[in-house]
């Protein structure tokens, strides 16, 4: 049974009911992310068949039909206002939608005032082909990753350990991942497909690892066969799903149960030096890690620079900064001089980023 607007919201469950009546239900300002995977709106015109006449399991259930497109449009605008009421401002949203829909849901988000950060393509490793060979074959989605407003830069994103996800690259916008197939496809009683529309756990399991933390509230609207609580529920972080047909709710229900939540201590990931507190490095000389007339080296210990008490650096006649006497020393424009400038060790040169972690770790950070 749904809570009352005056109660802690329960976690971990799911909630069977239409989700923008059951998210009016929920506190204001009580969820961390919303993943919402609304209805395509396909609009389809009959059956689709194969070239040897047999049918296409196609999305043709009820709660993908809507009268017009008007209909559709004002069945988005009113739950993306019910999820934005209870998401955190410095929460944000990712929807996912096809070619027939996910336009006009992005021109709504932006018009209820969230913030678009990316566009995603999952390119899907796998797609189904174009039977009929009347156009393209669809081999994507699109999602719409969006904070709550524009100026909301608290924002949570794990961009570290994305980079590390992907062999210490920078993620980009284009994912290629598979369709939902083989064992990771929930089945009902009969052995059919349980849901036309089943998302893989991988492209869940990328969303949440980049935008929560362990612990964070994930709420999803329309939770089907309940993916999101899945990867939720392995990953440590905590979900409330909405889902009208029980049919749905069932096999979901039966499906998160099975999961194995991963050890607290194998949750950490990567961390981002963006989100750790800021350690000028007159705070190293005050520290007393160096003194002044201590001397700097370049990487290759080849050009010479003298620490000053105010925590600036000396190169010659010049003095500055570590960021700017490392430009000034490299004839470049810009320079991290952590990673630029070093100290002598015994075991050799070794960045005085090093001096910084170390007074990052007394702070107990």
């Amino acid at each position: 049974m749904a809570l009352g607007l005056d109660k802690t919201p329960a976690f971990d469950r799911i909630v069977i009911g239409d989700c923008i009546d059951e998210m009016a239900r929920l506190p204001e300002k009580s969820v961390d992310l919303v993943f919402a995977d609304p209805p395509y709106n396909l609009q389809l015109g009959g059956d689709l068949t194969r070239p040897d006449n047999s049918k296409v399991d196609a999305v043709d259930q009820h709660w993908d039909q809507f009268a017009s497109f008007e209909a559709y449009d004002a069945f988005t605008v009113a739950w993306l206002a019910a999820a934005r009421r209870v998401l955190k401002d410095d929460g944000a949203i990712w929807v996912i939608g096809s070619y027939h829909n996910i336009f006009r849901v992005g021109n709504a988000l932006q018009n209820a005032g969230f913030w678009i950060l990316n566009d995603v393509i999952w390119r899907k490793a796998n797609p189904m082909p174009n039977f009929k060979g009347t156009r393209f074959t669809n081999a994507h989605e699109t999602l719409i990753w969006a904070t709550k407003s524009r100026g909301a830069r608290r924002y949570t994103f794990n961009y570290d350990a994305m980079k590390m996800a992907n062999d210490e690259l920078q993620m980009r916008s284009d994912w290629s991942l598979p369709l939902c197939t083989g064992e990771e496809r929930v089945k009902d009683e009969t052995g059919a497909k349980g849901h036309p529309t089943q998302k893989p756990e991988a492209l869940l399991h990328r969303v949440i690892m980049a935008s929560t933390r362990p612990g964070d509230v994930i709420l999803d609207p329309f939770f089907g066969v309940g993916t999101t609580g899945a990867v939720a529920k392995r990953l440590g972080r905590r979900f409330i799903g909405i889902e009208r047909e029980e049919k749905y709710v069932d096999l979901a229900r039966a499906r998160i149960d099975k999961v194995i939540p991963t050890a607290t201590a194998d949750l950490d990931v990567t961390g981002s030096k963006r989100s750790e507190p800021r350690i000028p490095f007159g705070q190293i000389v005050e520290a007393g890690l160096l003194s002044p007339g201590d001397t700097l080296w370049d990487p290759q210990g080849r050009r010479p620079a003298r620490v000053r008490a105010d925590g600036s650096l000396m190169v010659g006649d010049l003095t500055g900064s570590i960021h700017k006497m490392g430009a000034i020393a490299q004839s470049q424009p810009a320079c991290n001089g952590w990673t630029f400038w070093h100290i002598r060790t015994d075991k050799g040169l070794a960045p005085i980023d090093v001096l910084r972690a170390k007074v990052r770790a007394e702070m107990g950070v």
